[in-house]
Formats: C-alpha cells, structure tokens, sequence
C-alpha cells in the first residue's frame, strides 16, 4: 500500500514539474472539492511550489510554506559537510544516536521514540493505521489536513471537521462531544496551521488526559519552538504520565529544515510499536541526521531565528494595520488576515508581482496566509499588497 501510494505521489509531483498542471487548474479542482472549506489549502506544498516555479515573474518572497528563511544553523552546515565522507554507508548507528539522544532530553524510553523524514511520513503513517479498518478522525476545521485528509482520500476514513471557535482556536468542547463509536483519532495541531492560534496549556493538558481514555490523541507540535515557552506548553508530559497521547515534532519549521527533511514522535512503548511498520525511519539521509544531531541543541541558533522571525512578523503586522486590515495575533511563523477581494484572485496578482502567499475560504470570509520571511521579503510583500489593498 505504502508503496502504491509513495510512487503516485511522486508521479504526481514530476507532472508538476514538467509543466502538467497551472496554479489556476489546482485553485479550480480545490474549490470544486465539496468535501472541504478549504481552498488553495488542498493543493499540496509540492503543487504549489510547481506552480511557483513557472507562473510569473521570478518569485521575490516565497511566502507559501511556512519555512525559516533564516536556514539552518553554522553547526548543522558543519556537520553536514563533516558526515559527507561516510554518507556511503547507512546511517544506522547516528539514527540510533540521534533516537536516544531526543528519549534523553524529552525523559521518555528509547522505545518511546519514532523517526521519520519531517513529520509527512509520521502524519501519513498515522494515517494509515488509525483508518485501516475505517472508523472517523475528528480535527478542528481549519486546519493543518494532511493526516485527516490522507485518511479519508486515500483510506476511506471519515473526516469529521469541527469548525474552530469565534477566536479562530480549536473548540475542544465541540471535538471532544463529536467521539463516537467510529471515532479512532483525535488531531490537534497546537498551534494550529494556518490561523497561528495555540490553545490554553493547562486546558489541552486537562483535554487529554480526560480524552484519551477513550480515543488516541495525535497532538501535532511542528510550530511548538516559535512559542515562549516550548517545554512548558508541550505535551510530551501527557506521554511520560502514562497517557494515549502521541506528539509530534518537526526540523522543518524553526530549525530550517524544511528540505533536509527531520522529524520525530513520541509515544507510548505499544503505540510505536504498533505505528513503526508504517513509517520508514530510514528515509532520513546521513547528513540530514547529523546535522539534526547538531542542531538539536544549538539553542542560540533557535533563538537568533525566533528573534528575526518575530522582527518580521511585527513588520507585516505594522503594514497590515496601515492599509487598514485586521489579522489573527500568530503564535507561528505566518500571520492570516481576511481579504475583501477573492482569494484566488489575490494570490495570482501577487504571483505576479512576484510574491507567493495561500488563500483560504471559511468563517464565510475569504483568507490570506502569509508565511514569515526575511525583511527583504516582508518589504517585497508589502510593495505588492499595496497596489491590491
């Protein structure tokens, strides 16, 4: 199964490339999609960046993926270089390493503890396993689609969507009323992705524990670093107290990993177990590893992106307010803010200004997400906003 599916998407990915498919043809089946409230949030970030890469004009500001465009850290530059002369061999003693290294920090067993490239493959094993046999996933809806969405397309699972609460933050009350006997997974993307919202700590916590007795909770933590408090507001001690809990983590976001592809899930010892043969740790190359190794505890690294980051956001947050636009406060590295324009509209005029960004349909307002990027980028941002604002 996995395998089917691993080469349709790649087949997918180079009918893309090779100029198969327009942002306008993707922008038209996702709307003509019935099944979601989404828009261009359907298309993936591999038919995006397709499109970004042949429509218009040279792209100024990718703004479309929520990267760090700050990159990864000297060390883990270093340590790629480094690792390159024994790259011909597997990596599997440096992935053992690096698995007991993050068991160490994070307190949990060894056996506790899954690999895969980015968080993708975890979220797509997750996928598989919870609608095998069919049976429903509950998620907020907006948000981060790629495991209910996976599940319900490829797996026929059914997707039950609870709309986020009138602060844009998932309704855990609504979620929690929704478990029936179909249900097999909770998701919860804490904060959530794309309205940058983060739900009270000592209110998840207290969700979970109390949930998970009955149904497994997929607790997604890719934006967790960009918070002033990570540890605290995690959910890793949910896993070490015994609960059904799983977290998720990602390099992609903070660490600027997005295309050397780290990620990792924590997890009771039975949950892993049973998770594993979905997800092939090996997909992680030598380098990527090491520089993972590296970067785990470059925490100077962390915070000189986090500050940039933040510099940024409060650029785009200044330009938002000049011309008038309110937006949704970002616990994240991208900012949303309703348009008064259609957003497919909105986001081929700034395509051909040079400047990518997503667009979304729901609360019955029409959405842009604007991914962080460097104070060039925010600057390109905002000399293509104001000629359409």
């Amino acid at each position: 199964m996995s395998t089917t599916i691993n080469r349709r998407n790649w087949l997918k990915s180079s009918l893309l490339f090779t100029g198969a498919l327009s942002l306008p043809s993707i922008l038209q089946k996702a709307t003509a999609n019935s099944k979601s409230s989404l828009t261009t949030s359907m298309a993936t970030d591999t038919e995006i960046e397709a499109s970004l890469l042949r429509e218009g004009p040279a792209i100024k500001a990718r703004l479309s993926a929520n990267e760090n465009p700050f990159g990864p850290s000297a060390k883990a530059k270093k340590a790629i270089v480094d690792s390159m002369d024994n790259s011909f061999r597997y990596a599997f003693s440096t992935l053992q390493q690096f698995s007991e290294k993050i068991a160490t920090t994070e307190v949990v067993g060894k056996n506790q503890v899954l690999l895969g490239a980015g968080s993708g493959p975890l979220l797509h094993a997750a996928a598989m396993y919870f609608s095998r046999n069919g049976g429903s996933i509950i998620s907020a809806d907006p948000t981060f689609n790629s495991l209910p969405r996976d599940a319900e397309k490829s797996f026929n699972a059914k997707w039950v969507k609870i709309p986020l609460t009138a602060n844009y933050t998932h309704d855990l009350d609504a979620m929690e009323k929704a478990i029936d006997s179909t249900t097999t997974l909770m998701y919860i993307c804490n904060p959530n992705n794309p309205t940058g919202t983060v739900l009270d700590t000592a209110k998840l916590k207290a969700f979970c524990e109390r949930v998970s007795k009955r149904v497994p909770i997929f607790v997604d933590e890719a934006y967790i670093d960009y918070l002033p408090d990570p540890q605290g507001s995690s959910l890793m001690d949910s896993v070490r107290k015994g609960q059904n809990v799983i977290v998720a983590r990602t390099f992609s976001k903070l660490h600027g990993f997005a295309g050397l592809r780290v990620g990792y899930m924590v997890a009771l010892p039975e949950m892993i177990t049973q998770l594993e043969p979905y997800c092939n740790r090996g997909d992680i190359s030598a380098t990527s590893v090491s520089a993972a190794m590296a970067s785990y505890d470059d925490k100077d690294h962390l915070q000189s992106a986090l500050k940039k980051t933040t510099e940024s956001k409060e650029y785009l947050y200044k330009v938002l307010k000049k011309e008038g636009y309110e937006y949704i406060p970002s616990s994240a590295n991208f900012v949303m803010f309703p348009l008064t324009m259609d957003g497919q509209r909105f986001t081929e005029e700034m395509l051909k200004r040079g400047v990518g960004v997503r667009s979304w349909k729901f609360a019955n307002k029409e959405w842009c997400r604007v991914s962080i990027g460097t104070l060039e980028e925010m600057k390109y941002f905002e000399d293509a906003f104001k000629q359409l604002s």
